[in-house]
C-alpha cells in the first residue's frame, strides 16, 4: 500500500511552480512553488561573487601593477566588507525595510558591480598600460581605481542584501499554520538543500569560472559573473506577484542595545541580595535576572518613578529605560560566549589567505595531463570538497560506527570540535610554510631567484595537503561555532549565531589587512627583501606562514583556556 505522504509530494511536484494548488485559492502567496526562484536568486549570485575572488589577485597584481602586499590587503579588505555587510543588511530587513526590498536592493547592487568590474576589462583607459612581456605596469590613476573599489563596494554591499535575506525570505513563504508537520518536514529540506546549492556554487566557482579566466582571458572571464547576476536578478524578480512579503518588525539587536541603554540610564540604582521578584519586569518565561554580570541587571529593575501599570497589571514603560529579564538574560548569553568567540576570529585568519596561495601556484607545474593543468586559483575547492567529504563522512560513518561500538549515542562537543579546528588550522599553515620552503629552494637552485614568474620544476599538487587540512579544519570549527552558538543562546537569538561567523570573518580579514602590511613594513626596512614581496622566489612567504602558525597555537592554549572558563555546554557530547 502506497504511503499517503509520499503521493501527496509526487502530486506537489507535478503541479507547475506557478500555479496555485486545488486547495488554495487562486491568489495565494509562497509555498513551494517560490522557492526554486529564491534559491536560483542565491546561487547565481554565489557563482558571480566568489567566481570574481581566486584570480582576482592575479588580476590586481598584472592588470594594474599592484604590489602583491597591496592586492592582498585588496582582497582582505573586499572580504570583510562582505562578510560585515549581511550583518547590516539583516538588522535593516528585520527593523525597516523588510526582506524582499532588501535581496531586490542587493541584487540591482551585485549587478551594477560585475558590470562595473566587468568593464574594466573591455575599456582599455579603465586600466593602467600593462606591457604583457615585462610585467610591469604605468601606475594606476585615482579614477581608475576609483571604478575599480566601487566596483568592490558595490558587490560587498550588493551581496549583503541578498545574503542577509535570502535564507529567512524562503523560509517566510513556508506556511506552518495549516500544515505543521508537513511544512516543518519541508522547512527542514529547504534549508538543508540551501547549504547543498551554496557549496555547488563555489564549489563551481573555483573550478569552471577559475578555469575560463585563466584560457579565455579577463573579458569572457569577468563576463560569465555579470551574466550570472543578471539571471541572478530575473529568478528573484520573477516570482515577484508570488512571494510572501512580511513587514518589518524590531530586530533582536535592537533589544540588545536597549539593556545596554537602560543599564546606563539606571546606573544609580542600588543592588542588593534583597530584592525580590516583584521588582523586576517579568515579560517573559525567565521570572528573575541570574546573578553573572549583576550591573546589567539594573536595566530590568522596576522603579516607583518609572513605573507604569494598565488596569491589567502590566508594566508600560520606555523600552530604553526599563526592559524585560528576558532581554538582560539574552545580552548576558551574548557577552558570555565572546572570549569563545574571539578564538574563532583567530582561526578565521588562516582560511582568509587565499591571495598569496594563488600567486605561489602560479610558479609551479599544474598540469595534470600533458594537455590540462588546474588553474591558479582553483586550488581552494580542495578545501571546499575536503570539507564537505568530512562532513559526510563524520556524520554518516565515524560518529553511527563509534556509537555502535560504545553502545549508546556518540559525539563530540561542539568545544571540541571547535579546538580540533582551531589545531587542524595550525597543522594547514605550518603544511603551507613547509611547502613554500622547498619551493623556494628550488626556485633558487634552478637559476629563477631574478624571475618571478619562471615555473619551478615542482608539482603544484604540494599545495593539496594544506587545502585538505585547512577543509577539514573549517569544517570541525566553523560547524562547531555555528551548534555552540546555537545551543548556548536562547532560541529568540538564532540568528545571532550565524552574524557571529560572519563578524568573526570580518574581522578577521581586517586583522589580516594588518599584519600583512606590519609584516611588509618591518621586514623591507633596512633595503631588506620583504617577507611578502613581489617576488616570492627573493621573499619569504614560508616565515609569513610560520608567523601565522605560531599566533594558532597561542590561540589554542587562549581557546583550552577559555573552554575550561566557560564551564561545560548545555548539550555536551562524548568524546571519542
Amino acid at each position: 500500500m502506497a504511503n499517503p505522504s509520499i503521493e501527496e509530494d509526487e502530486e506537489a511536484m507535478e503541479k507547475p511552480l506557478l500555479s496555485s494548488s486545488d486547495t488554495e485559492p487562486p491568489n495565494s502567496k509562497g509555498g513551494i512553488r517560490t522557492l526554486p526562484f529564491i534559491l536560483a536568486n542565491e546561487a547565481f549570485e554565489r557563482l558571480a561573487n566568489y567566481g570574481l575572488q581566486p584570480n582576482m589577485v592575479l588580476y590586481l597584481t598584472r592588470e594594474y601593477g599592484l604590489r602583491a602586499a597591496t592586492a592582498a590587503n585588496v582582497q582582505f579588505l573586499w572580504s570583510a566588507a562582505t562578510d560585515f555587510t549581511p550583518i547590516v543588511g539583516a538588522f535593516l530587513a528585520d527593523s525597516y525595510v523588510g526582506r524582499y526590498p532588501m535581496i531586490g536592493f542587493g541584487c540591482i547592487l551585485c549587478l551594477l558591480g560585475t558590470v562595473l568590474l566587468w568593464l574594466t576589462t573591455i575599456i582599455p583607459q579603465a586600466r593602467p598600460f600593462c606591457d604583457q612581456f615585462s610585467f610591469r605596469c604605468t601606475n594606476p590613476a585615482a579614477s581608475q581605481l576609483l571604478i575599480l573599489y566601487s566596483s568592490f563596494g558595490l558587490l560587498s554591499i550588493g551581496a549583503g542584501g541578498i545574503r542577509s535575506s535570502s535564507l529567512a525570505f524562503g523560509v517566510n513563504q513556508m506556511d506552518t499554520t495549516k500544515n505543521p508537520q508537513g511544512d516543518t518536514k519541508r522547512l527542514s529540506s529547504f534549508i538543508s538543500l540551501y547549504s547543498v546549492v551554496v557549496n555547488i556554487s563555489i564549489f563551481i566557482s573555483f573550478s569552471c569560472i577559475a578555469y575560463i579566466q585563466e584560457h579565455m582571458g579577463w573579458n569572457v572571464g569577468f563576463g560569465v559573473p555579470a551574466l550570472l547576476m543578471l539571471l541572478s536578478v530575473i529568478s528573484f524578480f520573477l516570482a515577484s506577484p508570488f512571494y510572501i512579503k512580511l513587514k518589518p518588525e524590531t530586530s533582536i539587536l535592537t533589544g540588545l542595545a536597549q539593556v545596554v541603554v537602560a543599564s546606563y540610564r539606571n546606573r544609580d540604582i542600588q543592588l542588593s541580595s534583597s530584592d525580590t521578584i516583584e521588582y523586576y519586569h517579568t515579560k517573559g518565561s525567565i521570572p528573575a535576572p541570574s546573578e553573572k554580570l549583576r550591573f546589567l541587571n539594573k536595566a530590568c529593575i522596576i522603579r516607583n518613578d518609572q513605573q507604569s501599570l494598565t488596569l491589567n497589571g502590566i508594566v508600560v514603560s520606555d523600552p530604553w529605560s526599563l526592559c524585560t529579564v528576558n532581554q538582560v538574560e539574552d545580552l548576558k548569553a551574548l557577552i558570555w560566549i565572546i572570549p569563545i568567540w574571539t578564538t574563532g576570529v583567530f582561526m578565521f585568519l588562516t582560511t582568509s589567505q587565499s591571495s598569496f596561495p594563488v600567486i605561489q601556484a602560479t610558479s609551479m607545474d599544474r598540469h595534470i595531463t600533458s594537455s590540462f593543468e588546474i588553474p591558479a586559483g582553483s586550488f581552494g575547492m580542495f578545501v571546499v570538497v575536503s570539507m564537505s567529504l568530512w562532513l559526510c563522512l563524520y556524520d554518516r560513518i565515524i560518529l553511527p560506527l563509534a556509537s555502535k561500538i560504545k553502545g549508546q549515542s556518540v559525539s563530540l562537543s561542539s568545544k571540541n570540535r571547535m579546538g580540533i579546528g582551531i589545531f587542524l588550522g595550525c597543522i594547514s599553515m605550518s603544511a603551507s610554510a613547509i611547502v613554500e620552503s622547498v619551493r623556494r629552494k628550488r626556485a633558487i637552485q634552478q637559476g629563477f631567484s631574478d624571475d618571478p614568474h619562471a615555473l619551478v620544476n615542482m608539482s603544484a599538487s604540494w599545495l593539496i595537503p594544506q587545502n585538505i587540512f585547512l577543509g577539514v579544519a573549517q569544517a570541525f570549527n566553523a560547524i562547531g561555532q555555528i551548534e555552540f552558538y546555537y545551543s548556548e543562546l536562547p532560541k529568540s537569538m538564532s540568528s545571532i549565531a550565524l552574524s557571529l561567523n560572519l563578524l568573526g570573518s570580518s574581522i578577521a580579514n581586517l586583522i589580516a589587512s594588518l599584519i600583512i602590511s606590519i609584516v611588509d613594513d618591518i621586514t623591507k626596512r633596512g633595503g631588506h627583501e620583504s617577507w611578502v614581496s613581489d617576488n616570492m622566489n627573493q621573499g619569504h612567504y614560508d616565515y609569513y606562514c610560520w608567523l601565522l602558525a605560531g599566533l594558532g597555537v597561542v590561540n589554542f592554549v587562549y581557546y583550552i583556556a577559555c573552554s575550561k572558563a566557560y564551564g561545560p555546554c548545555k548539550n555536551q557530547g562524548i568524546t571519542i
